[in-house]
């Protein structure tokens, strides 16, 4: 229950932040161009506020647990609040024609406050201020983050002993131990990005060097939808090293130490974890013996039990430091602003591609979006910032990014209407911007049910 209790927290506390910068990115220039906010919430409001406050006769007035409406709308000042609905917020800005709009005003002469009275140019800026501000501030984040933590990550090349391959990507050509050179000419560099890079590039070949020649593996496009499926592909090659014996395991008098690495099993040599792995789930509920250097130069033959799961009850010295040389970058200063910048530029171009893949039906991406409960499943079960600042970057980028989508109901939709109108001259009518806003809507809940949906799918 505490580790559910700390991802619906690390999910509110994000989206929150997310959303009232994008509000507020569209609250700042309409108000740099002198046009009125009516109201500025954080989270949904519908009849009842948590909490809401308006400047009135000069002094601040607060209301709690209220119903919407009364005797503070006659006042043309800007009305702050929390909503009861916990899904995001909203910025409405007085003559624009969204979901927050008021009907019965847009019926009324336009008047010089309202965002329809503005130059195209401003309503421009106005639409475009909240995925700005999304990039800023995952440029500020990302800066953040590499000036205090660094960056650290296992280079392609300096994977000593190559990849772990899954039944997929042994199917498709790819061995135990190889080396992933290049994805169609494209030298590879984080090991870890390997399998999300061949997806955004919807790869056709990979360069491998496999025991001492190099090789052309052929990617046929039809696994694409279950590389989608099928993480872990390429896994990270490492020996089977003990770090402790856990008490009262079936081997906790085989004589095994700290130290010491499996190097065959039942005279069959392998020493890489995956493969050793396999090997135990094949005998699970019996025995094997097991091959064990020690201290560099030993071997010692060992009978092992092998429990019902395929394990021999040891934990694995995880720390990959020892096994590789792991790339570090540190920042100090302001030379972590451009580097955080780059950073936020190369995840805008990666989401980019990713959604050329949700929105291509032969990859059958679209069965993997969605919804808060799957953005629940990606953070840490414990808190920590590090992870918790990396996924806010991430989701100001993908915030970011969706809005700007040409599609009716989202900035990108006003954006592209007004690009239209400042090229032609010709401003859209307001019933053919609210048919378009009734149509994105329409578009936004079916995404919203195609999301839940897929969700709900994947707790069976």
């Amino acid at each position: 229950m505490t580790t559910v209790l700390i991802k619906i927290a690390q999910v509110v506390l994000a989206l929150s932040f997310l959303i009232l910068i994008h509000e507020f990115g569209h609250f700042l220039f309409a108000k740099l161009f002198k046009t009125r906010v009516n109201k500025f919430y954080l989270f949904f409001n519908p009849q009842i506020s948590l909490v809401k406050c308006k400047r009135i006769d000069g002094k601040l007035r607060f209301k709690f647990f209220s119903r919407n409406g009364g005797e503070w709308d006659d006042c043309p000042n800007t009305e702050y609040g929390i909503g009861w609905v916990p899904l995001g917020g909203y910025c409405a800005i007085a003559g624009m024609i969204d979901e927050t709009s008021d009907r019965e005003a847009l019926k009324n002469p336009p008047q010089p406050w309202e965002f329809r009275t503005k130059p195209a140019w401003q309503r421009f800026f106005i639409m475009f201020g909240g995925v700005f501000f999304n990039f800023i501030l995952a440029i500020i984040l990302y800066s953040a983050i590499l000036g205090t933590w660094g960056e650290e990550y296992l280079k392609a090349e300096d994977a000593t002993y190559g990849i772990a391959t899954n039944d997929l990507s042994y199917e498709m050509g790819f061995r135990d131990g190889d080396r992933i050179l290049s994805i169609d000419g494209v030298p590879t560099d984080n090991i870890a990005t390997i399998q999300i890079d061949m997806l955004r590039r919807k790869a056709k070949e990979a360069e491998v060097l496999r025991d001492g020649d190099t090789l052309r593996i052929d990617i046929d496009p039809v696994y694409i939808p279950a590389m989608l499926q099928s993480p872990g592909m390429f896994d990270v090659a490492f020996p089977f090293v003990i770090a402790e014996v856990q008490e009262g395991s079936l081997n906790e008098n085989a004589g095994l130490k700290p130290g010491d690495e499996i190097t065959a099993i039942d005279g069959e040599p392998m020493f890489i974890v995956q493969q050793i792995r396999r090997t135990l789930l094949e005998h699970k509920g019996g025995s094997v013996t097991a091959s064990v250097l020690r201290e560099g130069d030993m071997v010692i033959d060992t009978p092992l039990q092998v429990d019902t799961a395929g394990l021999i009850g040891v934990a694995l010295d995880a720390d990959m430091s020892k096994f590789f040389n792991i790339t570090q970058h540190t920042y100090k200063g302001l030379s972590a602003l451009p580097a955080g910048a780059r950073k936020a530029w190369k995840t805008i171009a990666d989401y980019v591609k990713e959604l050329g893949l949700i929105f291509s039906p032969k990859t059958e991406a679209y069965k993997s979006v969605g919804s808060f409960i799957a953005i629940g499943k990606i953070f840490p079960a414990a808190w920590d910032w590090y992870k918790f600042w990396t996924l806010t970057a991430l989701f100001s980028i993908m915030l970011g990014v969706l809005n700007i989508l040409p599609i009716p109901a989202l900035d990108g939709g006003h954006i592209l209407f007004l690009i239209v109108e400042m090229i032609t001259g010709r401003k859209p009518s307001d019933k053919f911007l609210e048919v378009a806003e009734t149509i994105g809507m329409i578009l936004l809940i079916g995404l919203m049910i195609l999301a839940f949906g897929n969700d709900i799918r994947s707790l069976f």
